[in-house]
């Protein structure tokens, strides 16, 4: 890897956002394509990032300022990328459910899941599952993640699910659940696709159901 993708690759990784900016503006200027900045320092970083949150080197705190300063280099580089038609990995609605106003986990899956190179539909907090649906209509998207921290809201999933089904986009997308009370037998019960129990883990649900 060249110095300065090196050098950005690094700055991601220690969520230094200001040097991040810096460089993704340094790599343009020194002739690298808006996708080698993409996948060989961006994308990589939250790769590295995963991992050691994986290995417990890494905690929340720490994936969520490596997840801003990656979010910042990407907004830098979103025209340039989409000036290059580079394609992303897959489209995925997201939101909290309905009742549900917490938002730091569902956001650090974003952040995440866009460091990986996927196109994300946010749709916040308190979304019910009407919204949901028709969000995955309008935008075509091939995954839908859901979180709930509270056991009163998580019934909501199942809801969504069968809302899903009632406007005929159920078999057109997997539906990933998580949040501190989900459990993968919750999403089994509630015909979810998948769950996932942290952001890192997400990201590879994520790639596995689109495969």
């Amino acid at each position: 890897m060249e110095a300065t993708l090196q050098t950005l690759f690094d700055a991601v990784v220690t969520g230094d956002r200001d040097e991040t900016l810096a460089l993704v503006q340094r790599a343009l200027e020194e002739g690298f394509s808006p996708e080698q900045i993409l996948q060989q320092a961006l994308i990589a970083a939250m790769g590295e990032v995963g991992e050691r949150f994986e290995r417990g080197d890494f905690f929340v705190p720490e994936m969520l300022i490596a997840a801003r300063a990656m979010q910042a280099g990407l907004d830098l580089l979103r025209p340039r990328l989409a000036e290059t038609g580079v394609p992303s990995v897959g489209k995925v609605v997201m939101g909290t459910v309905k009742g549900d106003l917490h938002d730091i986990g569902k956001n650090l899956v974003g952040m995440m899941l866009q460091g990986a190179g996927f196109e994300i539909v946010d749709l916040g907090t308190d979304v019910p599952p009407e919204k949901f649906a028709a969000a995955v209509r309008e935008h075509g998207a091939q995954l839908l993640g859901m979180s709930a921290l509270l056991t009163t809201t998580m019934p909501h999933m199942g809801e969504t699910i069968e809302a899903l089904e009632d406007m005929g986009v159920r078999a057109q997308v997997q539906v990933m659940v998580g949040g501190a009370p989900v459990t993968e037998a919750f999403a089994q019960k509630i015909g979810a696709d998948g769950y996932a129990p942290d952001a890192s883990r997400a990201v590879a649900l994520a790639k596995s159901l689109i495969g």
